[in-house]
């Protein structure tokens, strides 16, 4: 039986004939109902391009149909699968959607990845190019900035390319190239290892940053005019990066350590200098990064699993491990994650960098259900509500939703001008700045 997820409440409006007015005349929160703050939150929408940071569709596409296309149309509602994705095209539209950033992820099982990364990464990048070719009254590839808010006034969802993991370049700056030249407009240093040259945030500490290859690939990404995405990396890789980067930085799907003391978090010590470099934090729904109790509660779930392995430790007793683990989560159900603890991390974001340095990145896609409100992608007229409700004001809302990241885009594409007339292509490599 098709498993029931949360419905958001955008879609009720809907359902129900709920028009959204023309344009976004003021609206006192406090008076107006919940209807009208939707229909609010949707004409910002309209005339303010949302770009989510991070979505790992194209994986889901990898892993339940080996990247076929015709075996899972985004036109169908995909809720009605045994196990639902959070995305497809109406859910994308009544979220209003207007740029997105599809993640070309592919996994890396130990430290410094493996031999293939780059055919792997070209197989997601050739998935992305033909969604666009499949749906293209609905995507179209964007490159930049000016193509982002085109196709947004087209009616279409620009669709971006962004790298998870700096496995994907196989340490060679060639490489780099040929995945900027093919579409990559971001990279993720690290994923959950470290690479030969940067230290991630869920893996032992090697270099304690950057090594001198992992510097000169923030600098070809610069000259590139390739964002330089720091969500996963240990906080010394943050600080190296600043360091190094001319242009803004991103972390396209992380939130506030000090609101949720997870390590893919940003501590408050580089929300500060995020002002200095002009880049945006990317608020991300994957609830063990939103809600401490949450994040608590996998811990111990983790602690469980190990107890369990301790005891049952043959092949043949595995079984009884996931017996125990799924007893373990009956008696000790996991605590919601919430919308209004996505906003706190915004509020706090705010706080410590301004409101300048805010975006929205939700890893729909690659986690399990969002928080609640914020179950898929027709959710995000409800996450601005409730920044309505807390007294933001609609310029600062189209900052958050899109307006920061076009300005962090069309800061890299001046810097990256700017280089490519005084520093050529490089051909340094690992083995001559690190000696391995």
């Amino acid at each position: 039986m098709p498993s029931q997820k949360p419905v958001c409440l955008i879609w009720v409006l809907l359902a129900a004939g709920c028009a959204a007015p023309s344009s976004t005349g003021s609206i006192d929160p406090a008076s107006a109902s919940t209807e009208e703050l939707l229909e609010h939150a949707r004409a910002i929408l309209r005339d303010t391009p949302l770009i989510d940071g991070h979505n790992d569709l194209p994986w889901q596409y990898h892993k339940r149909v080996n990247n076929r296309l015709d075996q899972l149309d985004l036109h169908d509602d995909l809720t009605a699968l045994d196990n639902p994705t959070h995305t497809d095209i109406p859910r994308l539209r009544a979220g209003g959607v207007g740029g997105q950033f599809w993640s070309v992820y592919i996994p890396i099982a130990e430290h410094g990845g493996r031999d293939g990364d780059v055919r792997a990464v070209l197989e997601q990048i050739d998935l992305v190019h033909r969604m666009a070719e499949r749906y293209p009254d609905d995507f179209e590839i964007a490159y930049t900035a000016d193509d982002v808010e085109r196709i947004h006034a087209s009616g279409r969802i620009a669709s971006l390319i962004g790298m998870e993991g700096g496995h994907s370049i196989e340490n060679s700056l060639a490489a780099l190239r040929m995945l900027y030249d093919v579409g990559a407009r971001y990279m993720t240093i690290t994923h959950s290892k470290s690479t030969f040259w940067a230290d991630s945030a869920t893996d032992e500490a090697r270099y304690g940053g950057l090594t001198r290859f992992g510097e000169e690939v923030i600098r070809e990404m610069n000259r590139l005019g390739m964002l330089v995405d720091l969500s996963h990396v240990a906080p010394e890789t943050m600080h190296d990066a600043l360091d190094v980067s001319r242009a803004p930085v991103i972390f396209s799907h992380s939130s506030a350590f000090s609101v949720c003391g997870h390590v893919r978090n940003v501590p408050d010590d580089v929300l500060v200098r995020l002002k200095e470099n002009g880049g945006v934090v990317m608020v991300t729904f994957l609830t063990a990064y939103v809600s401490e109790e949450r994040r608590h509660w996998r811990e111990r779930q983790g602690n469980e699993r190990l107890r369990l392995t301790s005891f049952y430790r043959a092949e043949h007793e595995q079984d009884r491990v996931e017996t125990g683990l799924a007893a373990w989560r009956a008696a000790n159900p996991p605590p919601d994650a919430t919308l209004a603890q996505v906003a706190d991390h915004i509020d706090h974001i705010r706080d410590v960098a301004g409101i300048d340095h805010l975006g929205i990145g939700s890893d729909y896609d690659g986690m399990p259900p969002g928080p609640v409100g914020l179950e898929d992608v027709s959710c995000y007229p409800n996450l601005i509500v409730e920044l309505l409700r807390r007294g933001y004001r609609d310029d600062e809302i189209r900052k958050i939703v899109g307006r920061n990241v076009l300005r962090v885009m069309r800061k890299a594409e001046r810097v990256s001008a700017s280089l490519q007339r005084s520093r050529p292509p490089s051909d340094a490599t690992r083995e001559e700045l690190d000696g391995g």
